[in-house]
């Protein structure tokens, strides 16, 4: 194992309740035979993660019940109805003190975008300064990674359902762009219109 290896956490965004698909948990959504947040962290670990945060918010303790996220650090976001913002601070607060120098971020709703993209974001991290994010056709999309050097600056500016762009806007310049329309389908699963994705 290299040293990389241990420094690049996953850190699973897995909190929302799902409102445009009726109150149904993200996390909980059935893909290839099991639950989504399951597929998601398997997804993470293929592409070299060995350490991943979880953050769960609506249904937690049914997606806890129901999911195998053994050797995952579970992360509850009270918060999380507040939008993706809350999570994602919650989650860097949580990889804080851990030793992680960058933190490659997945979102739960996208299993279009499979290992080898968040392979190909990751291995572009230089240092605890690295800002590297997946592009389509050129244009910014997830995965993301932040080194560590950013968590703060990202989490005060990271509010409702904006996440972090108001911060990769600000910081578009230093953003190393990783092309992977090639290997990846970036959709989300956020109607019920969205389910035909899930297999």
């Amino acid at each position: 194992m290299t040293d990389n290896e241990d420094q690049i956490a996953g850190l699973l965004l897995a909190a929302g309740g799902g409102r445009r698909l009726g109150g149904r948990p993200k996390a909980l959504l059935d893909h290839r035979g099991r639950p989504l947040v399951e597929h998601a962290v398997s997804v993470l670990r293929a592409a070299g993660c060995t350490r991943v945060h979880v953050v769960l918010g609506a249904a937690a303790d049914a997606v806890r019940q129901k999911a195998d996220l053994a050797g995952c650090v579970l992360v509850d976001n009270p918060e999380w109805a507040g939008g993706m913002g809350s999570s994602l601070r919650a989650g860097l607060e949580s990889l804080s003190g851990t030793g992680a120098r960058a933190a490659l971020v997945s979102l739960v709703d996208q299993p279009g975008i499979g290992a080898e993209a968040f392979a190909r974001v990751r291995a572009a991290y230089t240092d605890e300064t690295a800002l590297v994010s997946a592009a389509y056709d050129g244009v910014r999309g997830h995965p993301v990674l932040f080194g560590s050097a950013h968590w703060a600056g990202i989490a005060a500016t990271a509010t409702g359902d904006q996440g972090a762009r108001a911060y990769l806007k600000e910081h578009a310049a230093q953003v190393a762009l990783v092309e992977c329309g090639d290997v990846a389908r970036p959709y989300d699963i956020d109607t019920v219109a969205d389910l035909h994705h899930l297999e």
